[in-house]
């Protein structure tokens, strides 16, 4: 599954600060500064049942999810996880592999540990999702709800198409063009494709140096979203992520190619919603 540059993801570079300082209000984040870099909070709700942790797809930011709080029941609180080198973490460097992105995440979130919480993914996001689920799973403390994955081919499949991720700059860029997933504007503006070279070939990283190690399936609900005019993945495709659930699983289509988590946002959310407002803390 290769990583992918949006429209969106350019917009996101005009982040602002706001959410950041929203951030520093939230009951839960003043434990310490880095804390505040990685869990971004939209909307703080201390009243929220349950906190929705998202993470975006290849070269997205926290600010994806900034438009699902018009659609979101007020008894979920959202936290959109921020990678490093993305909008307000720009000046950082990406990191590159899975294992530390999970490390970095299991140790902050029994912060929050206080709610039942549930994790969602769209793309590479899928992954970081299922794999920290999975290192969450065996901490007492942590009442993990659901899972939900979007939009990638499952953990223990096989990506039939080489790494590109290490091709020298010319060679990277014109299989970037050839994948078509990186709006034009960036390849036009050498300021701006300088500043987002880093992150996408630390994504194609992420994506292409994962290694699947075999465990026990997720012993919480798992849903699965897909986009029924996906050309990276097919509903088969998709499919294949049951065998990674132990308990209740589904597979829900959206009229949309590969970026459907934002044509569909409404629909997604309101799935979402469905789902999580059964769970009481």
């Amino acid at each position: 599954m290769r990583a992918e540059l949006s429209w969106h993801t350019t917009e996101s570079l005009l982040y602002s600060e706001e959410s950041s300082r929203r951030n520093q209000k939230h009951p839960m984040t003043t434990i310490d500064q880095t804390t505040t870099k990685w869990l971004t909070f939209p909307r703080p709700n201390p009243q929220a049942k349950i906190r929705l942790f998202c993470f975006s797809y290849a070269g997205g930011g926290a600010s994806t999810f900034r438009p699902w709080m018009q659609h979101l029941a007020p008894s979920i609180e959202l936290c959109a996880v921020q990678l490093p080198g993305r909008e307000n973490r720009l000046r950082e460097a990406p990191l590159t592999r899975v294992d530390p992105i999970v490390d970095t995440l299991k140790q902050m979130l029994p912060a929050y540990f206080d709610k039942p919480f549930a994790l969602f993914g769209h793309s590479l996001g899928a992954i970081l999702a299922f794999e920290l689920a999975r290192a969450l799973r065996n901490h007492p403390e942590a009442r993990l709800a659901h899972v939900f994955v979007s939009a990638r081919i499952a953990p223990q499949a096989i990506d039939p198409e080489p790494p590109i991720y290490q091709l020298p700059e010319a060679q990277f860029l014109a299989k970037l063009r050839q994948l078509n997933g990186t709006p034009t504007m960036v390849f036009e503006n050498e300021e701006l494709l300088e500043m987002l070279m880093p992150i996408l070939r630390a994504d194609f990283a992420l994506n292409e140096t994962y290694a699947y190690r075999p465990e026990p399936p997720l012993d919480v609900p798992l849903t699965v979203f897909g986009g029924t005019e996906d050309p990276k993945v097919s509903e088969a495709e998709l499919g294949e992520w049951s065998a990674q659930a132990g308990g209740r699983f589904a597979l829900k289509m959206f009229p949309g190619d590969h970026f459907f988590v934002s044509s569909a946002q409404q629909a997604i959310v309101s799935l979402i919603n469905g789902e999580l407002q059964t769970v009481h803390g």
